[in-house]
């Protein structure tokens, strides 16, 4: 349990879910009634007149608890803006797949009810931070709570791509692109190109290929302690370093993309009675289990 007093509640919302602004106007109400600040900035200000307003940059530093209304996307953009800040993350789900989020929408009172009285729980999520190495020069560190992919591009043509791990050549690649994941992220896109389901307490990424013109490459756990480097080794099209799928550099030939751990997870807010196995049964539509 988890028992810091919160005052200063910081809010990020998709304003164009059908149910953001009643779903606003209950927060505001409902932290009225606790005693709460709202703190907001940009567009989710706007929703909330009675908020504080916070520029993007000072946001993560005058709160002591963040929610996202919202789904995935919106969860991945509060990470971002939280930016490595010591502060709990609540997702509450106002869309429909709503991995990340923990929390239904029907439930946004009891939720602020329970975090109030401090019976809250957290799991702490691996954060990967990757730059941008290309003449002499670093571009970053860029922040993934999801994942990290070399890829895309503009036409077919497969690139050849070099990966190595705390400085050991693992192979090369003629693929599509690779794919960095965290745990977290390991139900997202890296669940589409054949990896596995990875508790999200487990210290560890895994490496996957996109497309690998040759069979034997396979997905890859390694430890989350380690550096990871991929190299743009030969490239005949524009590609794309995408950091969460909400943020991308072009990448060329040579450029570097180091890849590790950072120094602090995102602490994810969980009610009592949060199972992550009862989420991916219900997500992911598995059957065989009576379990709820």
């Amino acid at each position: 349990m988890v028992e810091k007093a919160v005052k200063r509640v910081g809010v990020v919302a998709n304003v164009r879910k059908p149910d953001a602004a009643d779903a606003l106007r209950r927060l505001s109400a409902k932290a009225r009634e606790r005693g709460m600040r709202l703190v907001a900035c940009d567009e989710t200000a706007d929703g909330l007149p009675d908020a504080d307003r916070a520029a993007p940059e000072a946001f993560a530093s005058r709160i002591d608890l963040l929610i996202a209304l919202g789904g995935d996307g919106t969860m991945l953009h509060a990470a971002r803006m939280l930016d490595g800040a010591d502060v709990p993350l609540l997702g509450v789900n106002l869309g429909s797949l709503g991995f990340l989020t923990s929390v239904t929408e029907d439930e946004l009172e009891r939720a602020l009810e329970i975090v109030a009285a401090g019976r809250h729980t957290e799991s702490h999520r691996t954060v990967a931070l990757a730059r941008l190495l290309r003449d002499g020069g670093s571009r970053g560190p860029y922040r993934a709570l999801n994942d990290i992919v070399v890829g895309w591009g503009e036409n077919s043509r497969v690139v050849t791509l070099d990966l190595t791990v705390s400085g050991a050549p693992v192979g090369t690649y003629v693929c599509d692109g690779l794919i960095v994941s965290t745990p977290t992220g390991s139900t997202g896109h890296s669940l589409s190109a054949g990896g596995p389901v990875i508790h999200p307490e487990c210290p560890v990424f895994e490496v996957i290929p996109i497309c690998p013109h040759t069979l034997s490459h396979r997905p890859m756990v390694v430890p989350h302690d380690v550096l990871i480097e991929i190299r743009v080794a030969r490239s005949s099209k524009r590609q794309l370093l995408v950091i969460d799928g909400q943020e991308h550099q072009d990448v060329v030939e040579g450029d570097r993309i180091a890849i590790e751990r950072a120094p602090r997870p995102v602490r994810f807010v969980h009610l009592p009675g949060h199972a992550y196995f009862s989420v991916l049964r219900q997500k992911l539509h598995w059957r065989g289990s009576s379990l709820p």
